[in-house]
């Protein structure tokens, strides 16, 4: 079974996140046995870290560069001072991190990147990715719409929706709606700000998921509550 995570932080060992890290809840708890993770994050800070997270596991790989929708061979990532050491909102977009920290100083660093349909094609090539998580602080967008569904087989995608804009909500749901994914509830962060779509076709699902960018996300756990008492999930 394939784990593929982009955004792995220091995994679990972040004293920032309380030691708790969603991906690594999900994967290390998870019944099978042979497990295949690929986790790429950004930031070479939390390089070390997220080995020592994953060391008991043989069958992880971890790449330290970023994911990116274009061809540029170097991202400008920006990163405020006061979220060290391990700089959770590490993003390319510098009006995310002002957003956040706005009384910080902000600095900047050149991350070498690799664009996402060729990230797959070099290690998923015919391969079933069973669970795709992504978390990249203002990029999540960008990637999901440069992603082709129609090469990559990926059962399970989780994604962040927290940053999203009305707008980027209906343009990601379409692009899933259309590719044959239905929305099944919360995805794998632990706090509950990610969305699950499943390679699957489910007519109340998807009806539910067209109503998504127009509800508050207070709303979301009542709406998973329908789901599971009129979804066979």
């Amino acid at each position: 079974m394939i784990f593929f995570h982009i955004g792995g932080g220091a995994g679990d060992l972040d004293p920032s996140t309380n030691f708790r890290d969603g991906f690594s809840e999900f994967v290390k708890s998870h019944k099978s046995k042979n497990k295949k993770i690929y986790i790429i994050e950004a930031n070479p800070v939390n390089i070390n870290k997220l080995k020592k997270s994953w060391e008991k596991y043989k069958s992880v790989k971890i790449f330290n560069f970023a994911i990116s929708a274009n061809k540029k061979k170097k991202l400008k990532f920006f990163y405020s001072e006061k979220d060290a050491p391990h700089y959770q909102l590490f993003s390319s977009s510098i009006d995310h991190v002002k957003r956040n920290f706005p009384e910080s100083g902000i600095k900047s660093k050149f991350i070498k990147t690799i664009t996402i349909n060729k990230f797959l094609d070099e290690n998923f090539n015919k391969k079933v990715i069973d669970y795709f998580s992504i978390d990249i602080e203002g990029s999540d967008f960008d990637v999901i719409m440069a992603l082709n569904f129609k090469r990559f087989i990926i059962k399970n995608i989780s994604l962040e929706y927290l940053h999203l804009t009305k707008i980027q909500k209906i343009k990601i749901l379409k692009k899933l709606l259309d590719n044959g994914y239905s929305y099944f509830g919360f995805g794998l962060d632990h706090n509950k700000i990610d969305w699950l779509f499943k390679k699957k076709i489910s007519w109340w699902n998807n009806n539910v998921s067209k109503l998504l960018p127009l509800i508050h996300r207070k709303h979301y756990k009542r709406i998973n509550k329908l789901l599971i008492q009129n979804s066979k999930i």
